[in-house]
């Protein structure tokens, strides 16, 4: 059997607002998992037990168990019961996922990982949208570069502009399986950045690293703006080091 899944490791947030009641019980879980309190192979208790242990109908806990089944976190089978699924299962893409692992504390290995997605992705986007960019894409970078310096990164808003500004830069790439990955790379440029603004009272400012790459955009050089996202990517990842190194 899996470990002690007692109603103490679950912290379920069942008042937050504007959240059904099973995406609550999904969230739990997923956070759970992903900080180890039920590792791969684990078998979480009985739908009857852990819907009492909750505090929550079982049919909200079915469709909890659906929506973490579907982002390749549990197995359900016939007679064996919901199991942790293999950590080569999970959709760490999934940004639902990203989000539960950061509530936690990230392993130094998943955001490794993430800033090597990025680096693998982004200068490549940042070439294509030299190249490819609107007047349209341009106006959106440049209004999403004003929102982050009037509200810095350490705000929702700031962060949102941010976000914002890697996403427009992946659309004006032009490349419809590039930008599939959009919502993913967003993700990860959204939880490292918090991540990084954890451990930083004053955390270096960001603002030229993207104006340089902003002006390699508008100035359509592909070489440039790869060699500006590949430097802004190491810097972000130089300012997480202090955080995550052993």
């Amino acid at each position: 059997m899996g470990r002690d899944s007692g109603r103490e490791d679950i912290n379920l947030p069942l008042a937050s607002a504007g959240r059904r009641i099973h995406g609550s019980v999904a969230r739990a879980l997923g956070v759970a998992i992903l900080a180890g309190r039920h590792a791969p192979g684990d078998v979480l208790p009985g739908e009857i037990e852990f819907a009492e242990q909750l505090g929550v109908s079982r049919t909200a806990y079915r469709e909890a168990i659906r929506i973490l089944s579907a982002k390749g976190l549990v197995e359900s089978r016939p007679k064996t019961g919901t199991r942790v699924s293999a950590r080569k299962r999970w959709n760490l893409l999934d940004p639902d996922i990203l989000a539960w692992a950061f509530e936690g504390e990230p392993s130094e290995a998943l955001i490794r990982d993430l800033f090597e997605l990025r680096m693998i992705v982004e200068p490549a986007a940042a070439a294509l949208a030299a190249e490819r960019r609107s007047i349209q894409d341009l106006a959106r970078m440049g209004h999403a570069l004003d929102e982050m310096a009037r509200h810095g990164l350490a705000t929702e808003v700031g962060r949102a502009a941010d976000q914002t500004f890697h996403n427009v830069i992946l659309e004006a790439a032009r490349n419809g399986p590039l930008l599939s990955l959009s919502s993913s790379i967003a993700a990860a440029v959204t939880w490292t950045t918090i991540f990084k603004q954890r451990g930083h009272a004053q955390p270096r400012d960001p603002m030229p690293d993207h104006r340089a790459l902003y002006d390699t955009i508008v100035a359509g050089d592909p070489e440039a703006a790869r060699a500006a996202m590949t430097e802004l990517v190491r810097l972000a990842l130089a300012d997480t080091e202090p955080l995550i190194a052993p």
